[in-house]
């Protein structure tokens, strides 16, 4: 990005000494866990099955268990289930491109987000989020030389002010998860958007392993993440639980793994999460039940390992 687009370094400041206080509180600070989650394997065919299997697993968060063309009656049946269950829709995904350079498919990406926004409004997800997009015309959320230029960043504001104004959204988020060749790329980038936005109902979704691309960032992630939740406070609405492994090979290779896999800080993710008590903590990406069940032990025992107690 260029100087003209880019947060000053004083407005960085600025921001980050406020952002923890931007969000009203949900929860008493009294209350300081986090919220564990992830999807769900086993089938269910109504809301009390869908509780009950995400309480098998332990979870205090859940990813949207209905998709946008469940009628408002059953999605307001899973909403109401999952506030008698104490349990968090943590979001509800717009995976798509809605900066794709082909017009049609930009149209459609755009018209998913909005789609998949009235959903999270409608059953009380913390956020919607997909990422900003890319410029790439062979694969929506991949590199291109395009991607981070200011021109990309002005594209981003407009396509996202048009996503929360058409829904206008007074109980959810809209947010754009941090990629690691996409803005949001850092958090001074994300600060950017933030400040630019000019939308309450633009917020900030977390995934540290996504901006750890390169070694610099590998061997200071903890320092990283924490200057993240600095900055953000309870404006970050979920996270996502992932690792991340670097490679001898040459040149830099960089793998995501499961967590406890990789070098990802997780004492120091974990306890700056615990701040925030609200914003749930994701599991991701992994093949089976048993690859969560094998994460999920992971962050549990580094929570009791660092003193983080987890909800419910």
């Amino acid at each position: 990005m260029s100087a003209k687009n880019s947060i000053s370094r004083r407005s960085f400041v600025a921001l980050s000494a406020v952002a923890a206080t931007a969000f009203a509180p949900e929860k008493a600070r009294a209350q300081e866990s986090v919220r564990l989650g992830g999807p769900v394997f086993e089938s269910y065919n109504s809301p009390e099955e869908w509780t009950k299997a995400v309480k098998a697993l332990g979870y205090s968060a859940a990813y949207c268990p209905v998709g946008a063309d469940a009628g408002d009656a059953l999605i307001a049946e899973y909403k109401q289930a999952a506030h008698e269950a104490d349990i968090t829709i943590a979001e509800v995904g717009a995976w798509s491109n809605p900066i794709d350079p082909d017009s049609k498919k930009r149209a459609a990406a755009i018209d998913k987000c909005k789609t998949q926004l009235e959903l999270a409004e409608k059953i009380g997800a913390r956020c919607c989020v997909n990422i900003s997009g890319s410029l790439n015309p062979e694969k929506w959320d991949s590199h291109h030389p395009k991607n981070l230029r200011s021109a990309t960043l002005n594209l981003i504001i407009k396509t996202t002010r048009e996503i929360i104004d058409a829904v206008n959204p007074q109980v959810t988020y809209f947010t754009l998860e941090t990629m690691p060749w996409a803005i949001p790329d850092s958090t001074e980038s994300y600060m950017t958007l933030l400040e630019r936005m000019k939308r309450d109902r633009f917020a900030a979704h977390y995934d540290p392993v996504n901006i750890i691309n390169s070694p610099r960032r590998y061997y200071n992630n903890a320092k990283i993440i924490s200057d993240a939740f600095s900055a953000f406070g309870n404006q970050i609405r979920s996270c996502h639980a992932k690792d991340i492994k670097m490679s001898d090979a040459f040149t830099v290779h960089l793998d995501e793994v499961r967590p406890g896999l990789g070098n990802l800080d997780y004492g120091v993710f974990l306890k700056e999460l615990s701040r925030y008590p609200d914003a749930p903590l994701m599991l991701e990406h992994l093949p089976n039940a048993e690859e969560y069940k094998q994460a999920a032990d992971y962050v549990r025992a580094k929570a009791d390992e660092v003193g983080v107690a987890l909800h419910g």
